[in-house]
């Protein structure tokens, strides 16, 4: 029986987790949200400060919550890559500790490889080998997912990531923060082909994304390429709901274009997604759509595991299997997965 304790601190989310043998016994999260709304955007070091209050208490918690004592860990799982630099220190900075406290093994965890792993904690099927899509505020990733141990990256955004577009979108819009459930909400009542927005890269033979030029064109459909930024918008219910509709289409069609495209170029036939973005309403319709007409086998995980969360380093017990462990000289990667 192999227990291990789990953090993540890559963003704006302080999370534990204790995991038995694969299973979470816990996931604590503590949001940071309400303190990044005004800002429109996570602020990188408001939320370090976050990290640094929450950080204890939320593993606390997690040990509560599983009736796990300290001493009942066998090792220290940390996301140490990708993700905001001074962020991913906390969680470092906490773990490093605890297993030098324990004299228990260190295990890095790849931010995104859980996010797709996450998927393995809602079946007892072999999600491997399969294409693995994150879609994130920070990330819009492809992998070649061939074991838990053995990823290989297809494509990536070139520039923004498409949960960054959501926020920004919704911004212009007026909607708040955080952008994406905002959108997918007015989206609801409007049409998504009143507006024909650019899908970028969509005829490209590479895996590749990018979406900033799908915001500029939200942009220009609100104020003419010829408008002064400072004038204000002109919005209705209506439009509000029918750009929203047309950008969130776009950038769904985009991705699950891609994940197809992926899914030819492996000869896979699982596809596991994950990431905050995964949460999508209409990005769900359609990937299911897409999996059923095709005969793939989709996984997407709940909501809960869509978000950052430490549950999703389950992944480490295969490190620590394979006898893929760190010392106290474990470092953090921070930045973002570009090609």
């Amino acid at each position: 029986m192999v227990t291990l304790l789990a953090i993540e601190s890559s963003c704006d989310e302080t999370a534990a987790s204790v995991i038995r043998n694969g299973a979470p016994l816990s996931n604590i999260v503590a949001s940071q949200t309400e303190l990044h709304r005004q800002y429109g955007g996570v602020v990188p070091e408001i939320a370090s400060r976050s990290h640094v209050l929450q950080i204890l208490p939320v593993i606390d918690e997690a040990l509560r919550q599983s009736n796990t004592e300290l001493k009942q860990i066998d090792a220290i799982a940390i996301m140490t890559t990708p993700g905001l630099s001074g962020s991913l220190a906390i969680g470092l900075t906490a773990g490093k500790t605890l297993a030098m406290t324990l004299d228990c093994p260190l295990i890095s965890v790849h931010h995104l490889h859980a996010h797709i792993y996450a998927n393995q904690l809602t079946t007892q099927e072999n999600i491997f080998p399969c294409v693995g899509a994150v879609v994130s505020g920070g990330h819009t990733s492809l992998y070649n997912c061939l074991s838990p141990l053995d990823f290989h990256l297809l494509g990536s955004t070139i520039d923004d990531a498409a949960g960054e577009a959501f926020d920004k979108v919704a911004q212009l819009l007026n909607l708040g923060f955080p952008g994406g459930p905002a959108i997918d909400q007015a989206s609801r009542a409007g049409d998504p082909k009143a507006y024909r927005f650019p899908r970028a890269l969509l005829h490209k033979k590479h895996l590749d994304f990018s979406f900033s030029g799908l915001k500029t064109a939200v942009l220009y459909s609100l104020k003419g390429q010829e408008s002064s930024r400072d004038r204000p918008f002109l919005l209705n219910d209506e439009t509000v709901s029918n750009i929203a509709a047309s950008f969130q289409e776009a950038v769904v069609d985009v991705i699950v274009s891609k994940c197809q495209q992926a899914l030819q170029h492996t000869h896979h036939r699982i596809l596991c997604i994950g990431g905050g973005v995964a949460a999508n309403r209409r990005l769900r319709e359609q990937l299911t759509e897409m999996a059923d007409h095709s005969g793939i086998r989709l996984f997407i995980p709940p909501m809960s595991l869509c978000t950052d969360n430490a549950a999703m380093a389950a992944i480490a017990e295969a490190r620590l299997e394979a006898d893929l462990t760190e010392d106290l000289h474990l470092d953090i990667v921070p930045g973002l997965i570009r090609p």
